[in-house]
């Protein structure tokens, strides 16, 4: 069972990451799943997803929950039948889920250079403490993917925009932490952010 980590930041909120190594049929074995979720991971056209969306069911279990204490609003936002808050994410070979009685968002990301072609379209006020020359850029890079990506989670509203209305102070990667906002629409969100790194991949969490 590789339930790769553990993280509890606090008493209302805990993190599971889990490093995906079984196949899809080993991953698939243990597990209920609900008609809907069989369909759904049968669609799916790449094994990586298959074994990305079992190993979140697995993880679930991991929390004490089944498939079927899951299921999504029409936004796509995932909720939990007993009122937790919820958030998942995958990338590769690696899924996390973090559950908490607070608003939540997570998500990991592979570190890649590619990230450097999107930078513009998500990077914003951020640039301007962002230094592409620094050895840590393209590290610095995802962290701010992840940190907006788990805004855009916990936010789940249409229209949201990663570089207009998501933002991060700078920080530190040794850190660990900084704090984001949301400013939407007039109002401004504060939210804690956590982050971690591990095997070249990067994870951000936030809570409100």
């Amino acid at each position: 069972m590789p339930l790769y980590k553990t993280i509890t930041p606090n008493s209302q909120t805990c993190v599971k990451v889990w490093k995906i190594t079984e196949s899809y049929e080993d991953l698939m074995k243990p597990l209920a799943l609900t008609q809907t979720s069989l369909e759904r991971v049968e669609d799916m056209k790449s094994e990586m997803h298959q074994r990305g969306f079992l190993s979140v069911r697995h993880l679930l279990r991991a929390f004490g929950y089944q498939d079927a204490d899951l299921y999504y609003d029409d936004c796509g936002k995932p909720h939990l039948k007993d009122g937790k808050q919820i958030s998942i994410t995958h990338s590769f070979n690696y899924a996390a889920v973090i559950i908490s009685d607070l608003m939540v968002g997570i998500d990991v990301e592979k570190q890649r250079d590619k990230i450097t072609v999107i930078a513009h379209k998500f990077i914003d006020y951020e640039s301007d403490y962002l230094d592409k020359k620094a050895p840590d850029y393209i590290r610095k890079l995802t962290l701010l993917w992840c940190i907006k990506e788990s805004l855009y989670k916990l936010f789940a509203t249409p229209g949201l925009s990663f570089k207009d209305h998501c933002l991060a102070i700078p920080f530190r990667i040794e850190d660990n932490e900084t704090t984001a906002w949301i400013d939407y629409k007039s109002k401004k969100h504060r939210y804690d952010v956590r982050f971690l790194e591990f095997e070249g991949f990067s994870c951000a969490y936030v809570t409100a």
